[in-house]
């Protein structure tokens, strides 16, 4: 159930909660969870490991309506929701003629810039992304009747404490 009164926050997944970087000091951490036993990645998809499952916590703690805004679409629920310790989320479906397009347009906003404004449908939001610009926070500055953080995350480290505290002050001064 979404509420209108709560800003949005749109997720991308590769980059901000899946970092490309390497593994940490020590290697990635081995969690407690139902594919352990196996050995298996959830969902079949190795990736899904490298991301931290406290950043699905933190995530629900956060005073606002949460988006998955990636190429993953469904797959972000079926995937990586468990393995964060998410429900099920709403998912942006990204214009056939834009969706995977890495490109940005001729005036250089990222493909998924409008389809998030228009999704937002002139809701306050935040959108997660490691591939946001100047054009993309200039574009939106123009075009969205509502308030709006763009925040980029460095895609070699993924979502940090600085970055959580970044977001949590945003949507609480709203």
């Amino acid at each position: 159930m979404t509420d209108p009164g709560r800003p949005l926050l749109f997720l991308d997944v590769d980059g901000p909660l899946i970092p490309f970087g390497g593994p940490p000091p020590g290697g990635y951490p081995t969690y407690c969870s139902p594919y352990a036993a196996t050995g298996a990645a959830p969902g079949g998809n190795p990736l899904v490991t490298r991301a931290d499952p406290a950043s699905g916590p933190r995530l629900l703690g956060l005073p606002c309506e949460l988006v998955w805004a990636t190429t993953w679409l469904e797959d972000a629920n079926e995937c990586l929701a468990p393995w964060l310790g998410l429900p099920q989320l709403p998912v942006v479906s990204w214009p056939v003629d834009e969706a995977g397009d890495e490109d940005a347009g001729p005036d250089g906003v990222h493909w998924k810039t409008r389809a998030l404004v228009a999704w937002a449908a002139g809701r306050p939001f935040a959108w997660v992304d490691d591939e946001i610009t100047e054009p993309d926070r200039r574009w939106v500055a123009a075009h969205s009747p509502a308030r709006a953080l763009l925040h980029r995350v460095d895609p070699q480290l993924g979502l940090t404490e600085a970055d959580f505290t970044a977001l949590e002050a945003w949507l609480r001064a709203g």
